[in-house]
């Protein structure tokens, strides 16, 4: 009889191998439990299989503790000497093993239960709770929000105006050039709708009208604010939310410093400042594309252009656009520094509170421009 044994953890478990004529005996000794699964798995894997006779046996009497994981691993080994095309048998199995060892036998074979499929009602409600949630916690940071603004009323001295200065250039300054482009193109594309109807009536130079009127009080203001959504309140959250993420706020906290006066407010106050001038801006490169556009359609020259712009629009129209600014602003900045404070400590987050920012910005920005165009049509502007 020849007698093979394998040292497994440490020489506190092993494995026996003996062998005669006929028949394969592999013993196993100490302890099968989840503490040395990881040393036992090695062991198994490693084991040759070749010099295993076809019938053999797995004698487990002389374990002294094991638990499921071990009883698994038995399993596995069970398995793994079918594979290798021989024919084991499992011995010296208590009443409890035995119990065990058949429980664990029922399921390991069974394929996982297929994942549930959730209709379009429960993922309708699941969404509309998630964004409840998302509103619900927006309009307590608003409150916060407020409250910070009240105290900073009272003692004016923490308002940080360096800050202030910096958001200025990034959010007004830095994004002049797409602004004036797009109004640009956008004026551009108006003009040349317009006059393709106009012209059919003979009635060409009624497009310095609608061109002076959409740009002024509609165009101009939402292109502003789409434009701005997607610029800073994106910049808005990456920032903050990489500060979160780098635990630079905690620290702000744990010094004394509120992140509100140092993070939120002069962003929120530096876009209140530069987007109404950003919209007269946008409004001016609007009409200029109107103006070219018309030049080169219907030969309309910028002089008569814009004595029947000065005919037919007044500062009125001007200053109902620009109004809206401050609003916008409003709900821009703290819709990109609410989002980049939801942040959560993976950098994964940083990507989807990003797109939420714009996404969310985006909306309430066309949502409050209806309301003004109620609040206009009804006061009879």
């Amino acid at each position: 009889m020849k007698t093979i044994r394998y040292n497994l953890y440490m020489n506190l478990n092993a494995i026996e191998f003996q062998q005669d004529k006929n028949r394969t005996t592999i013993y196993c000794y100490g302890n099968w439990r989840l503490r040395e699964a990881l040393y036992i798995e090695k062991e198994l894997q490693n084991l040759d299989f070749n010099i295993i006779q076809k019938s053999c046996f797995i004698d487990f009497s002389a374990v002294e503790c094991f638990d499921s994981s071990g009883l698994i691993l038995l399993i596995e080994l069970e398995k793994s000497l079918q594979k290798a095309k021989k024919d084991p048998k499992i011995i010296g199995l208590n009443r409890q093993q035995s119990k065990l060892l058949k429980i664990l036998e029922q399921g390991y074979d069974e394929t996982p239960l297929p994942k549930r499929k959730y209709g379009i009602f429960y993922q309708l409600g699941k969404t509309t709770i998630k964004e409840l949630i998302v509103i619900w916690s927006f309009l307590s940071f608003l409150g916060e929000l407020w409250i910070s603004f009240l105290r900073l009323l009272i003692n004016p001295s923490k308002f940080r105006f360096r800050e202030m200065a910096y958001h200025i250039e990034h959010s007004g300054m830095d994004a002049l050039f797409i602004i004036g482009l797009t109004s640009l193109l956008t004026g551009l594309v108006i003009s040349y709708e317009s006059l393709i109807q106009l012209s059919q009536f003979g009635a060409d130079i009624f497009v310095v009208d609608g061109i002076g009127l959409i740009i002024t009080r509609e165009i101009g203001p939402m292109i502003t604010a789409i434009v701005i959504a997607g610029r800073s309140a994106s910049a808005y959250t990456a920032e903050i939310a990489s500060m979160k993420i780098t635990e630079e706020i905690s620290a702000m906290q744990t010094m004394g410093f509120d992140p509100f006066y140092f993070l939120i407010i002069p962003r929120i106050i530096a876009l209140i400042i530069a987007l109404p001038l950003l919209i007269l801006f946008s409004d001016l490169a609007g009409i200029l594309g109107g103006m070219i556009a018309t030049k080169a359609q219907v030969g309309i020259s910028f002089s008569f252009f814009l004595s029947r712009l000065q005919e037919v629009l007044s500062a009125k129209h001007y200053i109902l656009g620009i109004i809206k600014g401050p609003f916008f602003a409003i709900i821009i900045a703290s819709t990109g520094c609410f989002h980049g404070l939801r942040v959560s400590g993976n950098t994964e987050s940083i990507g989807i509170e990003t797109t939420a920012s714009v996404v969310h910005a985006i909306f309430f920005v066309i949502a409050c421009d209806a309301l003004f165009a109620i609040l206009y049509t009804q006061l009879g502007y």
